[in-house]
């Protein structure tokens, strides 16, 4: 009888715990509405190229509202940049294998590692591995996640040379700054 009733307790204390734990909620990108931004430029003049690249795909997993993850693929050959329409930039540079080799990596992903939320600030600290060309690399940055609009907007820098994003010339090399900066505008 003693057996029984433990079995019995075990059980009911088991399927309290099994029904309290919620699953994530998965918030889906919309490509159509997400951008990321970039922006380069030059150590000793005041000169940069800006532009788009856009995501393939992505989520953010939340559980009661508060997020917890999420992955996301952007889309490298889509990068362009405002001079390239005029045939001034150089997008078909930024493409090749002196920066980031779209024939071999077309793709680059973010994946959230951890992320904080700060409530008398509203931010998140958000922890991540980049992939670019390959090389994954964690990086930091905080962004700003508005749940009635459903946007995450985040500006963060990168140390290019990081991710092996580099001229084959050395002096032009150093010419340019190694800092890239991004600035996310994602929409679910």
């Amino acid at each position: 009888m003693y057996k029984l009733i433990s079995t019995l307790i075990i059980l009911v204390v088991t399927s309290q715990i099994h029904s309290q734990v919620v699953a994530p909620e998965t918030h889906n990108l919309d490509t159509g509405k997400s951008i990321l931004h970039w922006k380069g430029s030059y150590v000793f003049n005041v000169s940069e190229h800006n532009g788009e690249v856009y995501f393939k795909d992505g989520y953010l997993n939340s559980i009661n509202d508060n997020v917890i993850g999420g992955s996301f693929t952007i889309d490298m050959t889509s990068i362009t940049n405002e001079d390239h329409l005029h045939n001034r930039g150089p997008v078909t540079h930024l493409k090749d294998e002196d920066f980031f080799y779209i024939e071999k990596y077309p793709e680059a992903s973010l994946t959230i590692t951890s992320i904080t939320y700060f409530e008398d600030t509203n931010t998140h600290e958000v922890f991540a591995d980049l992939t670019i060309k390959g090389v994954t690399k964690n990086i930091k940055f905080y962004a700003i996640l508005d749940g009635q609009a459903r946007s995450f907007k985040a500006h963060f820098k990168i140390d290019r040379t990081r991710w092996g994003i580099t001229y084959n010339n050395e002096v032009k090399n150093r010419a340019i700054s190694e800092a890239i900066e991004f600035k996310a505008d994602l929409q679910f």
